[in-house]
């Protein structure tokens, strides 16, 4: 599907029925997979033959959506999670070990940060967490000589910063190792990290990729760029044999272009079995065929909010990349030319109790903890899933008691905006 726009290819890509096939991807509900002899199935195990043997590993129904996500990232290879956590675990963990370390923007979502810095660290992964708007001198700084990976987000969840992705890219590359991307609030629609010079894109397809709130799940792209037998001694996971897979060596039988994803999932996957489901793969996929209509809503939506907001008199400040008043702007104008995605961040002047009272008078958007969904839903951190902190500590973690986080799903603008309207007339 190269030769095709990505509009197209988030219709049909990465599935092609032949001649009386199912015009669907086929949703393949079986955990196993039948074989005439042992010999058929050993060639398998062996890596020597594709195909599937235990849908813990491998499902087609997975592979024809991961193909698809491959497709409009621009990458060789892809597999899916059971969810975005899991995506990016296992990227990292693909090429880290005890005695690693990650260097990785601290504008990063809090539960990726948690696993980067408290339960990685209890497997002996260190990391050293730098500003996304940091000097080149002092993202260098932060690499040490068991640096294995860069990591970073295209557009922080909730902090709305806009990496960088050259600047990062040129480092970790300099340092001889990949620059990991999570790349979901853009979605490959607004931005394509690896033609910044990105190596892994990660997704929580959870958010715009299934875009209905209906499955929870995951995404990992390799660009098939990076060149592990170059940096071998940093990579011995893919650079030498796998004695518990027959004694493969990734790098040398599958390239740099399958390498990475092969060894995720004949690795990790079989030891740790954060499998998609089908069916859930079969939802991510209706969602993908209309990902290229959605995104412009959601930006067209968020943009109208945030500039409404920029205008109210009780607000005291709006985040939002699309504003030229906006700390990341010019960023933004760089990697997202089509905007970035519908989530708007704000806070009111009246503070912790003006932010309860606001949230009590929405009607139209849900308070939800879920984001990048096709309906509008709304959250106050203080009030919520940061509840257990006091101010000075709300402060200290960027989620202040006054900051509101509204996810514009694909509703009119006007309704929206006159939802906002009468909320903090009431507030």
């Amino acid at each position: 599907m190269s030769k095709y726009k990505i509009n197209t290819r988030c219709v049909q890509g990465g599935y092609t029925p032949g001649n009386g096939e199912p015009r669907q991807v086929p949703i393949i509900q079986s955990t196993t997979f039948k074989y005439e002899t042992s010999e058929a199935m050993g060639k398998l195990f062996d890596l020597e033959e594709s195909g599937y043997f235990y849908t813990r590993l491998q499902n087609p129904t997975n592979d024809h959506v991961a193909a698809k996500i491959a497709e409009l990232e621009g990458g060789t290879a892809a597999m899916l999670t059971s969810s975005g956590q899991a995506a990016n675990f296992f990227a990292l963990f693909n090429i880290c070990e005890c005695g690693s370390h990650i260097v990785a923007s601290s504008s990063i979502y809090g539960g990726t940060f948690n696993l980067i810095a408290v339960t990685m660290a209890k497997m002996g992964i260190t990391a050293t967490f730098v500003s996304p708007d940091c000097t080149e001198e002092e993202l260098n700084a932060a690499f040490q000589d068991n640096t294995r990976a860069v990591f970073g987000e295209t557009i922080a969840n909730p902090a709305l910063t806009v990496l960088d992705i050259e600047k990062f890219a040129k480092a970790a590359h300099s340092h001889g190792v990949p620059l990991i991307v999570d790349n979901t609030f853009p979605t490959p629609i607004n931005c394509r990290p690896i033609e910044w010079g990105a190596d892994i894109v990660t997704h929580s397809t959870t958010k715009y990729m299934d875009g209905h709130g209906a499955a929870v799940g995951g995404a990992i792209v390799d660009s098939g760029k990076f060149d592990w037998m170059a940096h071998a001694e940093k990579f011995p996971g893919l650079c030498t044999p796998d004695e518990s897979y027959h004694g493969i060596t990734y790098a040398v039988k599958f390239g740099k272009e399958g390498a990475f994803i092969t060894k995720c999932t004949a690795q990790l996957m079989r030891d740790f079995g954060c499998i998609q489901s089908p069916q859930n793969a079969f939802l991510l996929n209706l969602g993908l065929e209309s990902l290229h209509v959605r995104m412009p809503r959601h930006v067209e939506n968020g943009q109208a909010v945030a500039e409404y907001l920029l205008n109210h008199p009780k607000v005291a400040y709006v985040n939002y990349s699309g504003l030229p008043s906006d700390k990341y702007y010019a960023l933004a104008q760089k990697y997202l030319p089509n905007g970035g995605c519908g989530v708007v961040s704000f806070g009111l002047k009246g503070g912790r109790k003006a932010a309860e009272a606001f949230m009590k008078n929405l009607k139209l958007a849900a308070i939800e903890t879920h984001v990048a969904d096709a309906r509008t839903c709304c959250l106050n951190p203080a009030s919520s899933t940061h509840r257990q902190m006091n101010d000075e500590q709300l402060k200290a973690a960027g989620v202040p008691a006054e900051l509101i986080r509204i996810s514009c799903g694909i509703e009119d603008k006007e309704d929206l905006i006159a939802d906002l309207e009468q909320a903090l007339n009431n507030c």
